[in-house]
C-alpha cells in the first residue's frame, strides 16, 4: 500500500483511496477505542467518528505519520466520551462478554485453558480501567498497539518524555493492581 499516494488521492476526492485507508487502519482504531472504553458499541461509534473527522480535516494533514494522526483523533474521541455525562460507570455482564470475545469456536485449546485465558484477560482489563486515562492510553498505544515512543508521542500530542513517564507509571500501576489480584491469576503468573 502506497500510503502517501492514497492520502493525496483522498485529498482530491477519490473515494476508493479513502476506503482503502479506512480498511487498512480501522482495526487499529477500533482496538484502541475498545481497550480505552471497554464498550464495543461505543468503540464502533468512536471509530466511525474518527474516520469522519479525519476525512473532514484531511486537507490539514500535510506530512508525517498518518497512523499516529488517526490514533490521536481516536484518543481524543475516547477522552471526550469518557468525560461526557453519558458514560455509565457500570458494565453489564452481556457487554463484558461481548468485549472479551466470549466464544468457544476454537478447537486449539481446552475449555480450561480458554477459561483461564479469558479470566486473565478480564483481570488485566479491570486493571487497565483503573489507570488514569492518560496512562492507560500510553500503555495501550505502546504495549498493545506496538507504536514507537515517537509515534505514541505524536498520537497523544505530548513530548516523548511525557509518554515514557506515563507508560512507566501505567506499568507500575497495572503491576500493583495485579499483585492485589494474585488469587485470580493463573498459578504460572502469580508472583511470590
Amino acid at each position: 500500500m502506497d500510503e502517501e499516494a492514497l492520502i493525496q488521492s483522498s485529498k482530491r476526492g477519490d473515494l476508493a483511496a479513502s476506503n482503502r485507508l479506512v480498511e487498512h487502519y480501522q482495526g487499529q482504531v477500533f482496538n484502541l477505542a475498545l481497550r480505552m472504553l471497554r464498550d464495543a458499541s461505543a468503540a464502533e461509534d468512536i471509530t466511525q467518528e474518527t474516520f469522519l473527522s479525519a476525512h473532514r480535516s484531511l486537507t490539514s494533514f500535510k506530512t508525517g505519520n498518518f497512523r499516529a494522526w488517526l490514533l490521536r483523533i481516536a484518543a481524543n474521541g475516547c477522552r471526550d466520551y469518557l468525560r461526557s455525562a453519558r458514560v455509565r460507570r457500570s458494565t453489564s455482564l452481556e457487554a463484558m462478554s461481548e468485549t472479551q470475545g466470549m466464544n468457544l469456536e476454537t478447537d486449539e485449546e481446552s475449555p480450561e485453558a480458554y477459561t483461564l485465558r479469558h479470566e486473565l484477560s478480564g483481570v488485566i482489563q479491570a486493571g487497565l480501567t483503573r489507570l488514569p486515562t492518560d496512562q492507560r492510553l500510553a500503555l495501550i498505544l505502546i504495549d498493545v498497539q506496538g507504536l514507537s515512543y515517537g509515534e505514541a508521542a505524536q498520537a497523544m500530542g505530548v513530548p516523548m518524555g511525557t509518554v515514557k513517564s506515563r507508560l512507566s507509571r501505567a506499568r507500575l500501576g497495572l503491576r500493583d493492581y495485579l499483585l492485589t489480584q494474585r488469587e485470580l491469576l493463573p498459578s504460572t503468573l502469580r508472583l511470590g
